[in-house]
């Protein structure tokens, strides 16, 4: 067989094993997968003493948000060229209406404002901040039009809210339809009531922020949504997992057979509450809240035992002078942390390397759970013949200490400044064509396209 590109010598893992494999790519796609694979004339990667991941899937991103009387510095241009630099191949954004506009209108303005800027694939979830019957007649088209996803906030503080009614709708007209409905699950009633208490008695500095949406504000609306879920027959994702009480209402309800998935961020797994008492803490400031080292504990055992399905970074990349307004009251804001850029590495040196993780794990929670529950699979998610050539190639020694200066994100800060990582993507390859090469971006610009998802599936 003829390729363009064999990537030779390298040690495949997918979410079912390891080979040492040859990877035979025509055009776009691999094309053959098999040992001492040659070609007259084409291009060959030796990838001796390396890993060859399936590309990663970030499909929680925010790329040109503006939220909290601020724009965060990435946009579809730098914030793709960051994830390529990080192995993430595909990434998935939001779609967040505007006053007076549809979800359907946010849709085709999203696309647009990526269409032609972004340089690795990328797709949308369409966010509902009313159901009514506009929103529902709409969800129909946007499910043929590639948008099986959808997010809600539960009523929060953020402003971006849709009632316990309007979730119950939402999942029942969605899950029949094979949609999933992804929920901001906390209580914001009861995160009102302890802002008030906290501001009557003076403790609006970052260090009392915790204070402001203890677990129990999580644990409450996961079990609240999980109950809406089980009544609806819908599928429901709960996001930015971050309490050992959220996951274990998690567990109980994937025991009782409800359609329940869960993502986590390296942020809850890897930083604790101790950063809001910094001189810096209000960089930290994310919703939800970065919450206890026992916390981490449990959710690192949460991607151990299969109960969290798929990391999302959630990056949010508000510049540390729009940050700093916040450091003498957590409620001014902006939230959010940047991410996109280092999850692969930190994940592989703080889960793989010190804690025991599998590598096989590790694709499924950054690559293959996603593209499966979000309708990519298997055009994304997995290294065989057929698929998109999105891989990574992985250098499992190459040593980098984080610097935000080294990053290709626009963001001036990192929350992992200073984190010493044992393996690095040596390559990122997009379709076919390397993207990235050791941390810096080589590809072509605005050459990412817009992924038509289907329905997805359970794992």
């Amino acid at each position: 067989m003829n390729f363009d590109l064999v990537i030779s010598g390298g040690r495949l893992v997918s979410a079912k094993g390891q080979r040492r494999l040859d990877i035979g790519i025509r055009g776009e796609k691999i094309a053959c997968l098999g040992k001492g694979l040659k070609s007259s004339g084409s291009r060959i990667i030796d990838a001796r003493g390396k890993y060859i991941f399936p590309g990663v899937i970030d499909p929680h991103v925010h790329f040109g948000l503006e939220a909290y009387r601020a724009r965060t510095g990435d946009d579809f241009v730098s914030g793709t060229e960051a994830a390529a630099c990080g192995g993430v191949t595909s990434i998935i954004d939001y779609a967040i209406p505007g006053n007076g506009e549809s979800t359907l209108s946010a849709v085709r303005r999203r696309k647009s404002e990526a269409a032609g800027r972004a340089v690795v694939d990328y797709s949308f979830h369409a966010q509902i901040v009313s159901w009514d019957e506009k929103t529902r007649k709409e969800i129909g088209q946007l499910i043929r039009s590639g948008i099986p996803s959808f997010k809600i906030f539960m009523p929060a503080t953020e402003g971006w809210m849709v009632d316990d009614a309007g979730l119950f709708g939402a999942l029942g007209a969605l899950g029949r339809r094979g949609g999933i409905v992804e929920v901001h699950a906390e209580n914001g009633p009861l995160i009102n009531a302890f802002i008030k208490k906290l501001a009557s008695e003076g403790k609006l500095a970052v260090k009392y922020f915790p204070l402001s949406r203890p677990n129990l504000v999580e644990e409450e609306a996961v079990r609240r949504a999980i109950t809406l879920d089980r009544a609806a027959r819908g599928r429901l994702c709960v996001v930015h997992l971050t309490t050992r009480e959220g996951l274990e209402a998690i567990r109980e309800a994937k025991r009782k057979g409800i359609e329940v998935y869960v993502e986590t961020a390296p942020q809850y797994l890897l930083l604790d509450k101790r950063c809001f008492g910094k001189k810096n803490g209000y960089k930290y400031l994310a919703c939800p809240p970065i919450k206890s080292a026992e916390d981490n504990k449990a959710l690192w055992e949460g991607l151990q035992d299969g109960s969290i399905d798929w990391i999302g970074t959630d990056h949010c990349s508000f510049a540390a002078a729009k940050k700093h307004r916040a450091r003498n009251d957590f409620r001014k804001g902006p939230y959010g942390l940047p991410g996109v850029e280092t999850s692969l590495s930190l994940l592989f040196t703080e889960g793989c390397r010190k804690r025991g993780l599998r590598m096989e794990r590790l694709v499924e929670l950054t690559s293959t759970n996603a593209a499966k529950i979000l309708g990519l699979y298997p055009r994304k998610g997995t290294v065989r013949a057929g698929s998109d050539a999105d891989l990574v190639v992985f250098d499992p020694e190459k040593k980098v200490t984080i610097d935000y200066k080294k990053l290709s994100t626009r963001c001036d800060w990192s929350p992992y400044q200073g984190f010493k990582l044992t393996g690095f993507p040596h390559l990122t390859i997009s379709r076919g064509q390397v993207v990235a090469r050791d941390g810096r971006f080589v590809g072509a610009p605005g050459r990412g396209r817009f992924l038509k998802r289907k329905t997805g599936k359970a794992v």
